[in-house]
């Protein structure tokens, strides 16, 4: 008894209607897990024999565009991390990647803000010879360079790019890497105003906390102060000094200064200032009794 064919039987007109069918899924149904599937069975449907040969165009488009759908269905599902390792499983190396597939994969990863996915597979993908023959090249060139070298802030590595790349005239050359120098002076811009903001919201909080220390040291320096002028007729001989130092280094238990934040030297720095102000202001009006003959 001969076995029944499976119901997705190897072919490029079997892959060419479960094409179809995907699309439908895809558009009309939005039965995204169902156009996937369709997909893998029409890539399955093609076999391992798509490389030169009779009815190679037509195989690599039909495979090409199965991906495309099944790209823009996991991308639905939200599955966008899977894309990269799905089409790969087809065409097994980046250098094998359709341009069409290759674009798709930058824009869905840039709009997700996750250019540095395609960061190999598309130096991989350009540094191909036989991509470079391709009239698509220069726009993927182009779009690789906008879409991840420039937002990853890879100047160095576009500009070699752009300077090895034969598909670009003099003229061309020029233009690109002045727009990435353009993106160079406006990368170094967005990070000094980053640090300019995270500065100015540090400073703000540490002249608040400093402001609140610096009140309750002047009220404990003040009772200190008060106490001093009390038993000066009778402890003049103490080490008034040290007994301050003593109680600021307490303070500084009780307010439990981080000594490995980034800001607690400059802080510290002045509260030992406004210390050595109170303490003047402490002793100037303490002085000791006449020594009797």
């Amino acid at each position: 008894m001969r076995a029944e064919l499976p119901p997705w039987a190897p072919g490029p007109a079997q892959a060419a209607a479960l094409l179809e069918e995907a699309a439908d899924l895809l558009v009309l149904h939005r039965d995204f897990a169902a156009a996937v599937e369709r997909c893998e069975a029409g890539c399955y449907s093609l076999g391992p024999g798509t490389g030169p040969g009779p009815g190679h165009e037509s195989f690599a488009e039909v495979k090409c565009s199965l991906c495309v759908v099944g790209i823009q269905a996991l991308a639905e599902m939200n599955r966008w991390r899977e894309v990269l390792s799905w089409v790969l499983q087809y065409y097994h190396v980046p250098e094998h990647l359709p341009p069409k597939v290759l674009e798709l994969c930058i824009l869905l990863y840039s709009k997700v803000r996750e250019p540095q996915v395609m960061l190999e597979v598309g130096s991989s993908w350009l540094g191909a010879q036989a991509n470079q023959r391709l009239p698509e090249f220069g726009s993927l060139l182009e779009l690789y360079l906008a879409q991840v070298l420039l937002p990853l802030g890879r100047f160095e590595g576009a500009e070699e790019l752009v300077r090895g790349c034969a598909a670009f005239d003099s003229e061309r050359q020029l233009q690109f890497l002045g727009t990435i120098g353009e993106s160079r002076c406006r990368w170094a811009r967005r990070e000094e105003e980053t640090r300019s903001a995270a500065e100015e919201q540090q400073d703000p909080a540490t002249e608040t906390l400093l402001g609140m220390l610096s009140q309750k040291l002047l009220t404990m320096l003040t009772l200190l102060r008060r106490t001093l002028r009390s038993m000066s007729n009778h402890f003049y001989l103490l080490p008034y000094k040290k007994m301050l130092l003593a109680t600021f280094l307490l303070y500084l238990v009780v307010v439990r200064l981080d000594p490995a934040s980034p800001t607690s030297l400059p802080f510290i720095y002045k509260l030992v200032q406004l210390f050595r102000q109170a303490w003047a202001a402490v002793l100037s009006p303490v002085h000791r009794p006449p020594i009797r003959d």
